[in-house]
């Protein structure tokens, strides 16, 4: 298990985060930009020193050792590939530097190669690639020595929409069949939601909320985490009130509203997605939205079902 504890200061910002990452579990930090996640990441990886706190992993406490004796993995945004080496001397390098016998590092790339389909790339350099393949020749080296810990910020983000949709279930793959306990830095939450197991949120330094995909999602703690989470339909406490709820702060779930009940509503802006329709709908002073496969026009009188018993009461 990976436990930390840290607090680490810079002019204008402060980060204290305590968190517990279960031994071969996939942990997604998701927050906005300058939320501290990649700070977290440098801390635990060694880069940065934290002002007070802790890193252990197991029974080994990281918190004193340099970045290179703390058997992490790490996999930068830009992939930091070597560019006068080939593809198999890119993966190898971690494992010369730790000494491995030349057998055992030999069919330690050759595996590696299989598995992220590069066998083909082997004898090129990082500038013959293209970005997909760089970002695998990465992730390879990252595993190559089989790290106690997988440290990974923002893995995806300079790939273009295809490439990342293409790639993210390759590495979700590649991180169940690893099984190494891993830290995941992202402001995405699709990518978040998909790779890991849990997910913790950060906000200005300080963890938010902590727990797996779905019930962050569904119950997520507050309005700030419920916009973030692209939920639309946030009510004010007389709003809530407006449609029977007590007079607190509650989320309408995409589940709780759907096309044809008794509520009577006006589109007020229909968007076509290809395969779904998005609704903004006035109704009783409100604009609340929904999804559906077709739907009607803009300026169309509509009915409306509210399940209201899936309303979730948030902190303001």
């Amino acid at each position: 298990m990976l436990a930390l504890a840290l607090a680490k200061g810079f002019p204008g910002f402060r980060l204290e985060v305590s968190l517990e990452v279960r031994e071969g579990e996939v942990l997604a930090l998701l927050g906005p930009s300058g939320s501290g996640k990649s700070t977290l990441l440098r801390l635990v990886a060694g880069l940065l020193t934290p002002d007070r706190g802790y890193v252990r992993l197991g029974p080994l406490d990281l918190t004193p050792l340099p970045p290179e004796r703390r058997g992490v993995g790490f996999l930068f945004q830009d992939y930091a590939l070597f560019p006068h080496l080939t593809v198999a001397e890119n993966i190898a390098f971690p494992l010369v530097e730790a000494r491995w016998p030349r057998e055992k590092r030999e069919g330690r790339v050759l595996e590696l190669l299989r598995r992220m389909e590069l066998t083909p790339h082997a004898g090129k350099r990082p500038e013959a690639l293209s970005g997909g393949e760089k970002q695998r020749v990465a992730l390879a080296r990252a595993l190559a020595a089989r790290p106690r810990l997988l440290l990974l910020d923002e893995p995806l983000g300079a790939l273009d929409l295809r490439l990342r949709e293409e790639l993210l279930f390759f590495l979700r793959k590649t991180l169940r069949e690893e099984k190494i306990t891993t830290l995941l830095v992202t402001h995405d939450q699709k990518e978040a939601f998909l790779l890991a197991h849990r997910v913790a949120l950060l906000r200005e330094g300080r963890l938010v909320q902590v727990g797996r995909p779905e019930e962050v999602y569904v119950r997520p703690k507050d309005a700030w985490t419920a916009r973030f989470l692209g939920h639309k339909n946030l009510l004010g406490p007389e709003e809530s009130a407006r449609l029977g709820l007590p007079p607190k702060v509650h989320l309408l779930p995409p589940r709780a509203l759907s096309l044809g009940g008794a509520w009577r509503g006006v589109v007020a802006e229909r968007l076509f997605y290809g395969g779904r329709v998005g609704l903004w709908v006035r109704l009783e002073g409100l604009r609340l939205y929904l999804e559906a496969p077709e739907g009607p026009e803009e300026g169309e009188a509509v009915g409306l079902h509210l399940d209201l018993a899936q309303a979730v009461a948030l902190e303001g």
